[in-house]
């Protein structure tokens, strides 16, 4: 007898809508698995054998055959457990098929439980792209399922599973979900305000600039300067998630399988540091098979923080290239190319050298020699801080303000003008599908949006012709710059503008790096 079922997988950032053959014949008995499934996929026929017998459902004794189609797609992950398994029962006839389109998702448990598996969220958008209205699936996933307009079907065991199937596909007013709008998976707990943060005026307006116009900055200063509290305070000025942000990045937590039991939206900005021994592939995302997303696409729409950079091997820094230039991360394998968003801001922080008092001003002494600061400077080539838009020198807080203790501006205050910087951008953009900041600014958006007078022109030339600057690190200034005039409400970009903005590129002046 033959049956089908319908189950899901993630490829790259998208669902794939995956049917689930199952044929029953007479023979010796035996289970056959096919269709380029994994290690975990192979494994199902096992968990799928002992979970029927102990649900109280009969295994056949005879030939079965499963197939996994599209067959010639790799397929990972124990999702496919329960959807196997309804296939089988269908097959053997201890079910009777529906004429609804139903999706299946779940691992079982030897003892006939489920078990949560990851990547629900861009499934089940692909499956209702494709017609189906009704989703089985582990209690544990329900809050994620119900961001997506389809039926969903809680179960806790495969009993419970195919009581949904039998009676009428309805969930019982007992165990009805409960319905989440958003929960914020992401939480970043008790983030530092820079209410607390004394002095460092020069630096927090760049990083105010940074967080409107979602600019790359690093941080330059000796140690105990405060350039960590200064990262760390930049989530609490981060301008709001749009709800296209907001689906995105819990897209991507799904398939990392970050998020928890309650599921659900997440509506804040992530914020990832990574320690400084992380690998390449930890970074960028990889994998032997089916890449998985990186730290780089887990910072989509929200901050990487990489604390210390010159620390971190210079193979894994410069992977950063492609993500700074294009906003995406793509790699490939045998058969296909896997595309995964990382558009993050990025903000690093580093010392001047090894010991961290090179030309510091009314500090010790550096006891460097020439070639190690030359080594330490070397971790960051010039390619890559070529696309960093604001260099912030860091200097040691003065001692008389550490005795006042006077707070500061708050993050909330700082917040009110990066969204009305904000607001401005998302007017001006319009049109754009996704990435309303000026730091994404095209060639075309670049003349229509950010044109300069006569006096900025011939400050920004005096600029390039001086300093050296490369045609990328002059459109990166003329963005700061356009972001600068929207926190001020200016309409047009002014030479206080343009003076403001090259005054961020510390490094291509080489005073302090």
């Amino acid at each position: 007898m033959f049956a089908s079922s319908y189950s899901g997988t993630v490829h790259g950032i998208d669902g794939m809508v995956v049917t689930v053959e199952t044929d029953i014949a007479n023979g010796l008995p035996q289970f056959d698995l096919v269709g380029l499934g994994g290690s975990a996929v192979k494994e199902a026929r096992d968990r799928v054998r002992a979970a029927l017998r102990n649900a109280g459902f009969d295994y056949p004794m005879q030939r079965i055959t499963v197939n996994l189609a599209p067959a010639d797609q790799r397929k990972e992950g124990s999702g496919f457990d329960l959807a196997i398994a309804f296939g089988i029962l269908l097959a053997s006839k201890q079910i009777t098929p529906r004429s609804e389109q139903i999706l299946i998702l779940g691992e079982l448990a030897l003892d006939g439980s489920l078990r949560p598996v990851t990547g629900v969220l861009p499934i089940l958008l692909e499956a209702k792209r494709n017609g189906f209205t009704h989703v089985i699936l582990p209690e544990q996933n329900a809050a994620e399922a119900q961001l997506v307009d389809i039926i969903v079907l809680p179960a806790v065991t495969m009993r419970e599973a195919v009581h949904y199937w039998s009676n009428g596909l309805t969930v019982d007013r007992n165990n009805e979900v409960r319905q989440i709008n958003s929960n914020n998976q992401i939480k970043q707990g008790n983030t530092a305000d820079f209410t607390d943060v004394y002095g460092q005026h020069f630096v927090k307006r760049g990083l105010e600039i940074a967080a409107a116009g979602f600019h790359n900055v690093i941080l330059v200063g000796p140690p105990g300067s405060g350039k960590t509290l200064l990262a760390t305070c930049l989530p609490g000025i981060m301008p709001q998630m749009t709800m296209d942000e907001s689906y995105e990045v819990t897209k991507i937590y799904s398939i990392a399988g970050h998020l928890t039991r309650a599921g659900g939206l997440i509506e804040e900005r992530p914020f990832r540091s990574p320690h400084h021994t992380i690998t390449a592939t930890a970074l960028i995302g990889g994998g032997t098979q089916i890449p998985r997303p990186g730290e780089c696409s887990l910072s989509h729409g929200g901050i990487l923080f990489l604390d210390e950079m010159p620390e971190f091997s210079r193979h894994v820094l410069e992977v950063l290239r492609q993500p700074l230039e294009a906003g995406v991360v793509t790699i490939g394998r045998a058969k296909r190319v896997f595309t995964f968003p990382a558009r993050f801001l990025l903000i690093g922080s580093c010392n001047p050298c090894p010991c961290g008092f090179f030309a510091a001003r009314d500090q010790q002494a550096c006891s460097c020699t020439p070639q190690q600061i030359q080594k330490y400077r070397s971790k960051l080539s010039g390619p890559l801080l070529d696309r960093i838009d604001l260099h912030l020198e860091v200097p040691r807080v003065p001692v008389h303000l550490l005795h006042k203790r006077t707070a500061e501006e708050s993050s909330k205050t700082i917040q009110q003008r990066v969204e009305q910087a904000r607001s401005i951008q998302l007017a001006r953009y319009s049109q754009r599908t996704s990435y309303p900041f000026n730091s994404g600014m095209s060639g075309e958006e670049l003349r229509c949006f950010a044109r300069l007078d006569k006096e900025g022109q011939e400050m920004l030339q005096l600029a390039f012709e001086t300093l050296g600057l490369s045609a990328r690190a002059y459109d990166r200034i003329v963005k700061v710059a356009r972001t600068i005039a929207d926190l001020e409400g200016a309409e047009g970009i002014e030479a206080a503008h343009v003076a403001e903005a090259i005054r961020y590129r510390a490094l291509d002046r080489a005073i302090s790096f």
